[in-house]
This record gives C-alpha cells, sequence and structure tokens, in this order.
C-alpha cells in the first residue's frame, strides 16, 4: 500500500498561531499544510503567502470551498503558492469546470470536498469523470457534532481513477482505519491542531497511518457515549457550548466530592414538602439525577440527610434543590453531589403536594424528565435531551482548544494576545 499522504488542516483564526502549529505539525510528520476556510477568511490569501515563505517546499492546499467564479478563486490561490484549491462538489458544473481550466493553466490540483452532496457516489463519479483530481469524503463539524462519521462516507465512495482524501474529525485511531480503507490522503484538524504538544499528536497519527488497522469497537449506547464525552469536560465547557446558555443561578450550596453527570428526573414540590422529593428517589435509574423545585422557599427544606443516603442506595447521581436542604453537616460526609439554594434546619410535612418527571423551573432554567446535567464546583448546566449529543461533542472541542491556549500560555503568552481582542472586539 502506498504510504498516505497526512494533510494537517489549520482551522485557526489567527495567522500567528497556525504559523508555529504548522511548524510543529511538519516536524511530527505532517506532508501536507491546509490553510483552513477560518484562516482564509481571517486572514484572506496572505496566509498563504505566509505559509509559503516558512515551507518553500511543502504541498498548501488552501480550502476555499469555492462555489461561484471557479477560476477566479483558483487563480488567487495558486498566486499566494497553493498547490492544491478546494471546491464544493455540491457546486454546479460550471463552477467545477471553470475551477478546472484554472487549474491547469497555473499548474495546481482541485480537491472537491463532498460535504452536503446528497448522493456522494454519483457525484463523486462525475467529478472524476470532469477531471478532479482529489475526492475528499469531508464531514463538517457540525455534523460531526451530531454524529455524521466521514468513513461512512468514504465508504459510499468505492473505487474511483483519482485520489480520495478523508477528513471530519479524525483522530489517530480513526485515521488508521481511513488509511486500511484505501484513503491516499488522511486529514486531521483539531486532534492535532488543539493538542498542547503538536509534533507528538502528528507523530502518534503518523505512526498509526504507517501501520493501519480497522479495529471493530464495541458499540456503545448514546447515553453511554454521551455520559463518557461529558466526563472529559467541565460545566464552564458545557456552557461556552451552548453559548453561554444552560447554566443555574443561585446555588449558593455546593457539596461537590466528585463530578456530576446524569439525566433529570425532575420535581415540583410546595413549601418543604418532602414526600414528592422522597417519592422520586424509587424514580431513578443508576446515574440520574434528581431535581426538585421547592417553589422558591428556603426557609424550610424539602431534603435532608436520609433522603440523601436513600438516593445512594437507589444509585442517584446527584441533587439539586431550588430550596433549601438541611442536616449538611451530615450531607458533606457522603460521596453524592449536592446543591442547593440554602442551608436551613427546618423540615417540612409530607403532604404530597407536587408532581414528579414534570416540566420545572429550577434556579433559572427549565428542566424536562431527561435532560442532562452537569455539576462541578463551578456549578451545574442544563442541556437539552434533544441536543445532550451534540453538546457534548461541541464542549468537548471547547475542552481540546482551551488545552492548546493553556499549553500557549505555558510558554509565556498572554489570553489576550493569543485571542487578539481588540482586533476582534465588535465594531
Amino acid at each position: 500500500m502506498v504510504r498516505p499522504v497526512l494533510q494537517v488542516a489549520l482551522d485557526l483564526t489567527e495567522l500567528s498561531r497556525a504559523e508555529k502549529i504548522a511548524e510543529e505539525a511538519v516536524a511530527g510528520g505532517a506532508d501536507w499544510i491546509e490553510i483552513g476556510t477560518p484562516l482564509i477568511k481571517s486572514e484572506g490569501m496572505e496566509s498563504v503567502r505566509r505559509l509559503r515563505s516558512i515551507f518553500p517546499n511543502k504541498t498548501l492546499v488552501a480550502d476555499l470551498k469555492t462555489s461561484d467564479t471557479g477560476a477566479l478563486e483558483v487563480e488567487m490561490a495558486a498566486k499566494a503558492g497553493a498547490n492544491v484549491v478546494c471546491v464544493l462538489a455540491a457546486a454546479d458544473n460550471a463552477v467545477i469546470s471553470d475551477a478546472l481550466r484554472g487549474a491547469a493553466l497555473y499548474g495546481v490540483e482541485i480537491m472537491a470536498d463532498m460535504m452536503n452532496v446528497k448522493d456522494p457516489s454519483a457525484r463523486a463519479e462525475e467529478l472524476a469523470g470532469l477531471g478532479v483530481q482529489i475526492i475528499n469524503a469531508h464531514v463538517g463539524i457540525d455534523q460531526q457534532m451530531e454524529g455524521k462519521d466521514p468513513l461512512d462516507l468514504l465508504d459510499t465512495l468505492g473505487k474511483l481513477p483519482v485520489k480520495i482524501a478523508v477528513a471530519g474529525g479524525l483522530n489517530a485511531k480513526t485515521a488508521a482505519a481511513a488509511a486500511a480503507r484505501g484513503a491516499d490522503i488522511v486529514i486531521v484538524g483539531g486532534t492535532i491542531i488543539k493538542a498542547a504538544e503538536v509534533q507528538a499528536a502528528t507523530a502518534a497519527i503518523r505512526t498509526a497511518l504507517d501501520n493501519p488497522n480497522i479495529e471493530v469497537a464495541e458499540k456503545k449506547s448514546l447515553d453511554d457515549q454521551i455520559r463518557e464525552l461529558l466526563m472529559t469536560v467541565s460545566a464552564p465547557n458545557v456552557t461556552d457550548a451552548l453559548y453561554r446558555k444552560g447554566a443555574m443561578a443561585g446555588l449558593a450550596e455546593r457539596h461537590v466530592p466528585h463530578k456530576m453527570i446524569g439525566k433529570a428526573v425532575t420535581v415540583q414540590t410546595f413549601g418543604g414538602d418532602w414526600s414528592k422529593p422522597v417519592q422520586a428517589i424509587d424514580f431513578c435509574e443508576r446515574g440520574d439525577i434528581l431535581v426538585i423545585n421547592n417553589d422558591g422557599k428556603t426557609d424550610i427544606a424539602p431534603w435532608g440527610e436520609l433522603a440523601t443516603r436513600s438516593a445512594i442506595n437507589r444509585g442517584v447521581g446527584g441533587i439539586v434543590i431550588d430550596g433549601a436542604a438541611r442536616d449538611w453537616d451530615d450531607i458533606v460526609t457522603l460521596d453524592i453531589p449536592v446543591f442547593a439554594t440554602a442551608v436551613q434546619p427546618n423540615a417540612g410535612e409530607p403532604k404530597g403536594f407536587g408532581e414528579i418527571n414534570a416540566e420545572i423551573t429550577c434556579c433559572g432554567q427549565t428542566v424536562r424528565a431527561g435532560d442532562w446535567l452537569i455539576g462541578d464546583q463551578s456549578g451545574v448546566v442544563v442541556i437539552p435531551r434533544e441536543r445532550a449529543y451534540e453538546v457534548a461533542r461541541r464542549a468537548v472541542e471547547v475542552f481540546k482548544n482551551e488545552v492548546r491556549v493553556r499549553e500557549e500560555i505555558r510558554r509565556g503568552g498572554t489570553l489576550g494576545s493569543l485571542a487578539q481582542l481588540l482586533r476582534w472586539e465588535k465594531k
């Protein structure tokens, strides 16, 4: 088998950061350098020129995702120093043909990005017939967040008389699987550019590509996948992934012996009535989170030590109370997260008012049965159940980006300079 090309996708917005990451990636074994769409949109063709000056002998890929004016955009990229220019496979054939004419004139190749193509197999054959040199089985970032797999797209393309690339959230394991399935070019972005040690991350992928294999992994349930993803991130990562939404307010009392992750069992109660909160324990599956609204009352507690011990016996993953808890001295000795807005010794009466698994408001957030929660020392964030997998995936990307920024700060940078805050202030 021919050694597959490793292409690093510089999907950043700051050229100064991209240059340093590219140098480390090349040192780790990257063959081609992609000036990613965010970088070209942010820095223009100057990003291609600068990287060409740094890497005079490397293949540069300009990921323009061209959808119109094919030859013009190819000319711009080629004159700036690109060897390969990306166009959208979904673009009209007139655009593809014009791009190919420009590519022939300037001696570059065209890579067609199959993102969002309705019939990938038929379109790939058509593009190959038009003369496109590289077909890219690409699943975009937003699609990845919803669970779409570039390896599935790669499998639909079959045998084609052109080079095949694959891209979309690949890591060492999936990159190796792509190589084993016949990919000529394996494109890796976040796993490399968000790593603390870019050179080592690149080298690990290069090693995997040179020793490809397909491992048959045990299929995990969606809930298990969501839980596994959330275990790697923090509550702040999740609220960032939700675009600053989902965080509960007012949880002043926090016992957090470990991270809390689980699906909500909701309880609406009134005036410290502890009947429904205690009954709800028996509605919980292992790992579920009890979320209790005490109707804003903090002078009477609907929850205490005995209820907490009962919840532990049931395997409950944590308790969140928009209201008071009591027996706090005992609760803080137990191995279960408990969040409350207040601590109060008074207990209410078990009258049975309220409802279990109704939609409630808790600490300013709407919570439904089956919504996901994550809680740590920073607080609690609610994730809508229908977006749980997507948000968990986005939170992991937030976490990975912070890993890289943290490393650049360790090397002497500052957050303001790395983020180029003045440049990106809203005008």
